[in-house]
């Protein structure tokens, strides 16, 4: 594999498409400093291409660029800008292969339900592919996550806008509380004499032992865990959500994370699709069943699956009766009939509850109106998290993010930490009896008594993560000089291993006493107590945290979380440069091929640019990387002063104009800095070019919108035709090249 200067990654939707536009200039300016920015695909299309070469001819066939850069972030070279790419669901999956077999690639089906070697070959290359498979590859060090300080400025000069909390809203968080994941956990640290292969086996009641799953390698000093849910818990506080709800007259929802948690999640939204049905599968189970229609993929999967059932009629009667029936749910597109419960992936726990708290506690029902809601999250283990801060909203009204402070996120994520979801350790057990974590000296980790239907998972943390993880949390605090915690329950198995590894090296290097150690309830009250009155902190965390924080409080803060400064620094020496949170964003892309306006907003593309340049700068001792890293800065705060992020309205100035803006004020500030005249040289025509071409570039920009555009494909877009909608301004190309 090449190894250009800086990786610059290919994936899926809005920031895919926002890079035809905007990598070009990039590549433009980086070489006149030396500096060469190649790309790698990750995204969905290209993970699903590389892992089934034998299907495809030799032109079709491609690198596994992830595999590839699993190996270069290993490294002290690496310098990787990475951008949110899908993390698949099963339907976002089949209909990925579904347009690739159309653009004549032979790519298997999706196998539902794998009975031969040859499908159930078939189905772990998939598997491998689905849910949050990029980031635990890449993710090779710890997080380092908060608000450039020119995105901060700009959003209390430029409050968004938050919606109205009343103290007798309605809204609420419904959690489980007993016989979930949170309860049942056990954790251990394993001994020198514990490393090494441990196997996952079921005994079921008749003594037939089973191996889930054999050959699972763990370092002395691992911390490992293992839990499970009680199905039979879960539809009972389903049933019963259902029924409180309806007597309260709002809206039903369930926030999770099938694409993060991409074994465990999808089966607990199953569930919650079969008790808002229940009276349809007490009827009609095997019917739908034999027609195909899997609840873990949704509600609109049953409702297609359910149309070819030989009673079809009947069974959908079923199902309109049985939704009368129950509270009116949340709905993600009223316009359309899009429940929330009709693609797992469509409400995502760290992207829907942070909206839904912007708003001021409201989601859209299916009439069209707003109204309060309940929020279920079955897991015990971070609801305390949602339901504080709706509980701090209702006491004292929403934040104010022209004057609210920050919360800045260290998170635990190397080397997988923490990822329940990506582990292949998550099971749905088959019958009722017990499931161990044996290690390999014939240790018995862990035991629990299971039962049918009940989901078992278990997830690791190593001891270098979580010492890198303390010394950045130590690094960042000196830095800021803020107030900072660590969000780990000593209560909770978990947390209360780490916490052996924690308070230690905060003795040791003399900080014990800056820094909090609290439960995520209490951590969440004092932080929003200190953001309310303008302050910083610095919340350490574990990986879902992490993911679940980086979200929430920008959201609240900024009114986004793809504006989050995001740097993982790698634990070898290289660095990963994340463009913030905030998805893929298929909305947009939805609108780009509507009406040709692409609203995506690349200050996370920006802001991780500016970090990388001056990375590459130090680490290469490259003097006009650092003129172009400092540069990106200042045409970053020139976006944010002369307002020319994308607006959401077609007719408005959108992602294209805004990566025309980036260009101008780039160039502009490297045509005036003093540092380097060779560059300032350089520059100084291109700056001059793209000021004096501003009417025709605008002019030429707006042309386009207004109508449908043509990418050819969604999952896999036609190069040539994806450049000619996003580089559509002849004279920008021409300054360009």
């Amino acid at each position: 594999m090449d190894k250009p200067d800086i990786v610059y990654t290919k994936v899926d939707e809005a920031p895919e498409l926002a890079s035809a536009s905007f990598l070009p200039i990039i590549q433009k300016f980086a070489a006149a400093a030396g500096v060469s920015v190649g790309t790698r695909d990750i995204s969905l299309a290209g993970r699903i291409i590389a892992a089934f070469p034998d299907n495809l001819t030799d032109a079709q066939r491609q690198e596994d660029d992830l595999a590839a850069l699993g190996q270069l972030v290993k490294t002290a070279d690496a310098n990787v800008i990475k951008l949110p790419n899908i993390s698949a669901s099963v339907p976002q999956l089949t209909a990925a292969v579904a347009e690739l077999q159309a653009q004549g690639y032979a790519i298997p089906d999706y196998p539902h339900s794998p009975s031969t070697d040859e499908e159930r070959d078939i189905r772990a290359r998939f598997d491998a592919i689905k849910g949050s498979a990029v980031n635990p590859v890449l993710r090779e060090g710890n997080s380092d996550r908060r608000a450039a300080k020119a995105v901060k400025n700009y959003a209390q000069s430029n409050p968004h806008r938050m919606g109205k909390w009343s103290a007798d809203s309605k809204t609420h968080v419904a959690t489980m509380g007993g016989n979930d994941f949170r309860s049942n956990e056990t954790s251990v640290t394993l001994s020198a004499a514990q490393a090494g292969p441990a196997r996952i086996e079921h005994t079921a009641g008749d003594g037939t032992v089973t191996v889930l799953k054999d050959g699972v390698d763990f370092p002395a000093g691992t911390v490992v865990d293992a839990t499970f849910m009680s199905a039979k818990a879960l539809s009972a506080f389903l049933q019963d959500q259902i029924a409180k709800t309806k007597d309260a007259g709002i809206l039903f929802s369930i926030h999770l994370k099938a694409t993060m948690m991409k074994v465990s999640d999808p089966i607990i939204f199953g569930h919650a699709v079969k008790a808002f049905l229940k009276p349809v599968y007490e009827a009609h189970g095997d019917a739908l069943a034999a027609a195909g229609a899997n609840p873990n993929s949704g509600l609109g999967a049953v409702l297609e699956a359910a149309k070819s059932a030989p009673n079809a009629d009947e069974i959908l009667s079923a199902i309109d009766a049985a939704m009368d029936a129950n509270p009116p749910l949340y709905m993600v597109n009223s316009d359309k009939g899009i429940t929330n419960l009709h693609v797992p992936s469509d409400v995502i726990i760290d992207a829907s509850l942070p909206a839904l708290i912007r708003a001021g506690g409201k989601g859209w029902g299916p009439d069209g109106n707003e109204a309060d809601a309940v929020c279920v999250i079955p897991d015990s283990s971070y609801a305390a998290v949602y339901d504080e801060a709706i509980e701090d909203c209702k006491a004292h009204g929403a934040l104010d993010p022209a004057t609210a402070g920050t919360v800045q996120n260290v998170g635990l994520m190397a080397q997988k930490a923490e990822e329940y979801g990506s582990h292949p350790t998550t099971f749905e057990i088959p019958a009722d009896g017990t499931v161990r974590m044996i290690a390999a000296n014939g240790d018995v980790l862990h035991e629990h008594t299971v039962e049918a239907g009940d989901i078992w998972r278990s997830a690791s943390t190593r001891k270098a993560p979580i010492e890198d993880w303390v010394k950045l949390a130590i690094e960042r605090q000196a830095l800021e000089q803020c107030e900072a915690i660590f969000w780990l329950d000593a209560d909770r198995a978990h947390d209360a291993e780490l916490l052996k590894y924690v308070r230690p090296m905060l003795d040791e290097a003399g900080v014990a006493d800056r820094f909090q150690i609290l439960s995520p309830r209490e951590a969440t009250k004092i932080s929003f107590a200190t953001i309310r009155a303008g302050d910083t902190s610095i919340a350490v965390t574990g990986n879902v945290l992490r993911d679940y924080l980086t979200d929430l409080f920008p959201i609240l803060e900024l009114g986004t979380s793809a504006k989050m400064l995001s740097i993982v620094k790698l634990m070898n020496g290289g660095g990963l440069f994340e463009t913030g949170a905030g998805g893929s964003a298929p909305k947009h892309v939805q609108q780009l091929i509507e009406e040709n306006h692409l609203r995506w907003d690349s200050l996370g593309e920006f802001c991780a640019l500016g970090e990388s340049l001056k990375f590459l700068a130090q680490v290469k001792d490259n003097a006009k990387a650092k003129v172009l890293g400092e540069a990106v800065d200042a045409a970053t705060q020139g976006i944010l002063d002369h307002d020319k992020s994308p607006g959401r309205k077609v007719g408005q100035p959108d992602n294209r104009d805004s990566h025309y803006f980036f260009a101008l004020y780039w160039a502009q500030a490297l045509a005036e800095q003093t540092d380097d005249a060779d560059l300032a040289a350089h520059f100084a025509p291109i700056a001059k070019a793209l000021a004096e071409g501003e009417d025709a570039v605008t002019a030429e920009l707006a042309a386009v919108q207004g109508k449908p555009a043509d990418i050819g494909g969604y999952f896999q877009s036609d190069p040539a035709k994806t450049a000619a909608v996003m580089r559509p301004s002849t004279t920008l190309n021409e300054i360009i090249g």
